[in-house]
């Protein structure tokens, strides 16, 4: 049987970085949204790209991309992508509830379903080791 990885304590920096990341996805995802909300269906590809750069939730799903990025790297610098992308799934949740509460989407029972298979992978990842490759440890003597 394998052994379990040594469990670190994880820096409260990664925990606010991957709050802060579900969170602007999915601000980011329900910007999208509306941004073509009320564009019609049989809109053509240009149509539908032109109108959207009209709208701002376009401009203020770009601006919270902008922070996710910055935001991202910062986790990325603490953590590894094998233990923080994970935890991104999350905000799968979080934009289907949004979804079914504000723009009145369907919430079905497959649905809830995946969210619970979500939180079970989020959980099993969560008893791992944040970083195995060591690299906070080096970024912290390095003094970066």
């Amino acid at each position: 049987m394998e052994q379990m990885e040594p469990r670190q304590k994880i820096p409260s920096a990664v925990i606010i970085g991957i709050v802060l990341a579900i969170v602007l996805d999915t601000v980011i995802q329900i910007f999208w949204k509306l941004a073509v909300a009320d564009i019609p269906d049989s809109a053509s590809l240009i149509t539908t790209a032109l109108t959207t750069l009209t709208r701002p939730y376009f401009y203020l799903a770009m601006l919270a991309f902008a922070a996710q990025l910055v935001n991202w790297l910062r986790v990325l610098a603490q953590a590894d992508l094998s233990f923080a992308q994970p935890f991104t799934a999350l905000s799968y949740i979080t934009v289907l509830t949004l979804s079914t509460f504000t723009l009145h989407e369907q919430l079905s029972f497959m649905r809830l379903s995946g969210v619970c298979l979500i939180l079970l992978g989020v959980f099993l990842i969560s008893r791992t080791s944040h970083d195995t490759t060591g690299s906070t440890a080096k970024h912290e003597v390095s003094g970066g």
